[in-house]
């Protein structure tokens, strides 16, 4: 028996099937956060709705913590084909895909309903639309979080709290842009590469959902937290259009349904993880710093818009704003 047994092969052992199983479709789902967090809980959801759904014909073998490589790494492979399956962020998507860069911008959504709303809308559909000429097919918007910045430094209390903090951001432009306007020191890199780069002190601290942080046990490397919920950063499920072609109408059914599934198994666990993960960070010693000026911190990093919004979809960006009035 191999080390790993997916979730298809589970429910097949708890049901009692027969030889069928043999000849089940295998395809990997991989995703950069360990196995027990929000993508954790998101990919579960998916296998075990594709094994009901098509009966054992297809196996979903997930692949967490970065298994096949970094974000990049992994949507490069859906376009060439050697990766099936993956849930990301979007933070290197725009380098695929340049209109998702309107989601990247920071303070653009007003809280979770409002960003849900969004994306589970029109202008989230045609979003997903627009990854498939580019070899790659979104089927769900998924959660992340609001993105707030960790370090072991100083306590953020105000923009000029940045000044010359080698923060790492994900490889976005837009990203990258607006921590050099508010005086940090982006490094963009891969996730894979951020827990030993912040053991090393190769960079002073890092921003990211809540539920990244209490996942990683990130108060063991950082002293302090500040909720700046600056980026809304949805996830996305996605599939290899390679793989996408090979299955029939039915079976693309059955594989929307289940990135559906897996959106919402993600959204409810984000939002327990919200709940009680402040709550854990301060049990754990970190300092959560919150009620900040949010107004102070969106100056800072007005700049970023100058540069980037009529570059990617200045309409998009427009409309989203206008879908929150």
């Amino acid at each position: 028996m191999t080390k790993m047994m997916t979730a298809a092969s589970m429910l097949a052992m708890l049901l009692g099937a027969g030889p069928a199983l043999a000849q089940a479709k295998v395809m990997n789902l991989a995703f950069t956060p360990p196995a027990d967090s929000h993508y954790g809980d998101a990919a579960r959801a998916f296998a075990e709705t594709i094994a009901e759904r098509s009966d054992g014909a297809f196996e979903i073998a997930l692949r967490p913590a970065g298994a096949l490589g970094g974000e990049r790494d992994v949507i490069e492979g859906l376009q060439i084909g050697t990766v099936e399956l993956t849930i990301s962020s979007t933070g290197p998507i725009g380098n695929f895909v340049p209109e998702v860069y309107a989601l990247d911008f920071p303070f653009l959504f007003d809280d979770y309903a409002s960003a849900h709303a969004v994306l589970d809308g029109e202008i989230g559909q045609e979003l997903l639309a627009s990854f498939q000429p580019h070899g790659i097919v979104g089927l769900a918007w998924a959660e992340n979080g609001f993105r707030h910045i960790t370090n072991s430094v100083r306590p953020i209390r105000e923009p000029a709290d940045l000044a010359g903090l080698k923060l790492r951001t994900m490889e976005n432009e837009v990203h990258i842009a607006a921590f050099r306007a508010a005086g940090a020191a982006p490094t963009p890199m891969s996730w894979t590469e951020v827990l030993t780069s912040l053991q090393q002190g190769t960079i002073d601290g890092q921003e990211n959902p809540i539920p990244i942080v209490t996942a990683n046990n990130m108060w063991e490397i950082q002293d302090n937290i500040t909720l700046t919920g600056h980026v809304y950063s949805p996830a996305v499920v996605a599939m290899s259009a390679i793989h996408w072609d090979g299955l029939t109408e039915e079976q693309q059914g059955w594989f929307v349904e289940a990135a559906q599934a897996a959106a919402a198994a993600s959204r409810q666990t984000v939002a327990a993880n919200e709940e009680s993960g402040i709550a854990l960070m301060r049990e754990n010693g970190m300092e959560v710093i919150d009620g900040i000026d949010k107004a102070a911190f969106a100056a800072a990093v007005q700049p970023a818009y100058d540069e980037f919004a009529d570059r990617y979809a200045p309409e998009l960006i427009a409309r989203i704003r206008a879908a929150q009035d």
